[in-house]
């Protein structure tokens, strides 16, 4: 049986390997079964996924229903978004960090999403928020009754917020608010106040909480606002002080759920520049997911030009490396619930859409995929039209599909209806370029490499790990594009054989590569 496991990886600068090229047959590429792992997470948000009971709501028994469709997509790894009670409906603010979502089911219900999964080889990782509560936990309103309350200080409490420095909070908005007895930080907003990670208790709690969803059978973690632990001001939140304190209570999380699960899987929700994420990777978290990486993709895919992705990531991966001990792993993704829709950012094209999963799934590292990017959903801001329902009918109305809020952006060609049966879809395209990851463990693991094309509209790297070596070129544009390939030497690998395509026009001619309109391919030695 396949099994999914946390890799370390450990990430090089590898010099540019040249190639010379021979004629070769053009593999009509489909999806194979798995020989491997995919390293590939799925994104979920619940309430809009799946329905079991008919209230419009998405519910743990529908996703549970629904596992044999993303085993059939190929990933391996399942993100749930909160699923905690909350007053909210996304759940980014909790009351009970031990609980179920009324709204989604019971404990029972989760414990069968977690056999069901774990027998399809699919891992389950939790959202889990601990930089703030929601303002109804009863933590919180213990707290707000002033001095005498035990958890007044799992709370940060001032007098007068107007007297209160610093005040610049760290996401723009008022980070002071009034309350029943004084003013408390909250930097997100009101009702999320933020906790007090100086309080050993806090910091106990929090671990014990890991704890216990680990001992339920939860493979990791995706821990939201990580740089807020300690980072609460604009003009605090980059200095040395600041960065050390997140660094330690990370570490210290960590340590602590060594002794549930040392193989428990961590990503954070970082979102700054390389030299922000860095300490981050030391003995803490084993990823932290690359925004900037995800704009280059997205920019990329949408510009139609060439992209020395390979450079670029090289250079960050050696630095996290050595930050890491070889123990980092990349997080890529294309988009999440707080971003533009990939389908909006390349502007409607479902070329440009399959060019930006080709690109994506061709990075190293665990790749996660936001729910409906696979069908080319479309959604922008505000928020609540990033998580709509999910279309699995053209028309809509089936019991499974989820009416809790209505879809702005719906099309009937965007629905698993439309295009399960169609092997040119974007549905069958990401499934074609996921079960490349699972058959060569190069696409998923080890290093990238740039590698110069000598073309404006060709992006191309060299990725290795191991004994295996890849050579991937994307057509970035409309028009077909012709790569030339150099004469080899003794001592240099030797790329000759066209092993994968996205498109059957694909084709290799001596030293030529011919590449069809937003085609990718992968050559072997």
């Amino acid at each position: 049986m396949r099994r999914w496991a946390k890799r370390p990886l450990v990430f090089f600068a590898a010099a540019a390997l040249l190639l010379a090229g021979c004629s070769a047959a053009v593999r009509k590429e489909t999806a194979a079964p798995a020989d491997g792992p995919s390293g590939v997470f799925y994104e979920v948000f619940v309430r809009s996924f799946a329905d079991s009971d008919g209230d419009g709501i998405g519910d743990l028994i529908g996703l549970t229903g629904k596992l044999d469709y993303l085993e059939g997509l190929g990933v391996d790894g399942l993100w749930l978004m909160p699923i905690q009670p909350s007053p909210s409906y996304h759940g980014y603010d909790v009351t009970d960090y031990y609980g179920i979502h009324p709204d989604y089911g019971t404990m029972d219900d989760f414990r069968k999403l977690l056999e069901e999964a774990h027998r399809r080889d699919i891992r389950v990782m939790m959202d889990l928020v601990v930089n703030h509560t929601s303002s109804e936990h009863p933590w919180f309103t213990d707290s707000a009754r002033g001095a005498g309350s035990n958890y007044r200080d799992w709370y940060t409490w001032v007098e007068n917020a107007e007297l209160a420095t610093p005040s610049d909070g760290a996401t723009g908005s008022d980070p002071w608010h009034k309350g029943e007895s004084g003013s408390y930080l909250g930097v997100f907003w009101g009702g999320m106040p933020d906790l007090n990670f100086d309080n050993p208790e806090v910091r106990k709690e929090m671990i014990a909480i890991g704890q216990y969803w680990l001992k339920e059978g939860v493979d990791g973690f995706r821990l939201d606002a990580a740089k807020h632990i300690f980072g609460d001001f604009k003009s605090t939140i980059s200095s040395p002080t600041v960065q050390q304190k997140n660094k330690s209570w990370w570490q210290e999380f960590r340590q602590g759920l060594n002794e549930v699960n040392p193989d428990a899987y961590l990503v954070g929700e970082v979102w700054d520049g390389a030299a922000i994420v860095a300490p981050y990777l030391d003995n803490a978290l084993d990823s932290a997911f690359n925004f900037d990486l995800a704009g280059t993709l997205l920019g990329a895919a949408a510009s139609g030009r060439s992209s020395s992705i390979g450079f670029t990531l090289s250079r960050m991966h050696d630095y996290f490396a050595k930050v890491s001990g070889g123990r980092f792993v990349d997080a890529p993704f294309l988009s999440n619930h707080d971003q533009t829709r990939v389908m909006n950012a390349v502007g409607g094209s479902v070329d440009r859409a399959k060019l930006a999963a080709s690109l994506l799934l061709t990075m190293p590292g665990n790749a996660f995929v936001y729910y409906g990017e696979e069908l080319g959903v479309a959604g922008l801001k505000p928020d609540e039209k990033l998580r709509e329902p999910f279309p699995w009918t053209r028309k809509g109305g089936s019991p499974e599909e989820t009416t809790w809020q209505s879809s702005s952006y719906r099309t009937e060609e965007a629905s698993v209806e439309a295009q399960e049966a169609d092997p040119d879809s974007l549905l069958n395209h990401y499934r074609k370029l996921i079960s490349w990851r699972a058959q060569h463990s190069a696409l998923r693991e080890g290093t990238i490499a740039s590698y110069d094309a000598g073309s404006d509209y060709v992006t191309a790297y060299i990725r290795a790990s191991g004994d295996e070596q890849l050579l991937v070129l994307h057509n970035m544009s409309e028009q077909p594009q012709t790569v030339a390939l150099p004469e080899g030497k003794p001592e240099q690998a030797v790329f000759s054989k066209l092993e994968l395509t996205t498109d059957g026009a694909a084709s290799m001619d001596g030293q030529a590569i011919s590449l069809p309109p937003y085609g990718t391919v992968v050559l072997t030695p």
